[in-house]
């Protein structure tokens, strides 16, 4: 499972990196493969303001449908559109073309109070419990 180290980390499994005050957001690694195959992502528009830890747009998957929460606030200034026709860039590349939206943050601090990237690893080794199976898949590439 790929965890890179410089993007912070919500409890819903959302990552988010910012850079001179835009946020850029999408799911982990962890949470893209929990879904499944993703088949759709439902997005806001560009110009929404959204607020953080509440949902702005959701993701379709063979197994289920999910709610994506925002790690931060502000007023969404980009979606990745290639998403559209191409969801399965969430699955393929979580951290890079499965990006989801960015966002000008209207609170710099709102990443303060999310998981760096060791943090998030103890996170999910935690909330996998006594499932062997799924702490045995947590091998983390930095």
């Amino acid at each position: 499972m790929e965890l890179p180290k410089g993007l912070r980390y919500t409890s819903e499994h959302e990552w988010v990196l910012v850079e001179a005050g835009v946020a850029t957001v999408g799911v982990t690694d962890h949470a893209q493969q929990m879904l499944g195959d993703v088949v759709f992502v439902e997005m806001p528009e560009i110009g929404t303001e959204i607020i953080k830890d509440e949902t702005f747009g959701v993701i379709e998957s063979v197994k289920a449908a999910s709610d994506i929460f925002a790690p931060v606030s502000g007023e969404v200034a980009e979606i990745n559109e290639e998403l559209g026709d191409h969801p399965e860039f969430i699955n393929q590349s979580p951290y890079e073309k499965g990006w989801i939206i960015r966002v000008e943050m209207s609170n710099r601090n709102d990443v303060d109070d999310l998981m760096v990237s060791d943090k998030y690893r103890e996170f999910l080794v935690k909330e996998a419990g006594s499932d062997m199976r799924f702490v045995d898949t947590c091998i983390f590439e930095n």
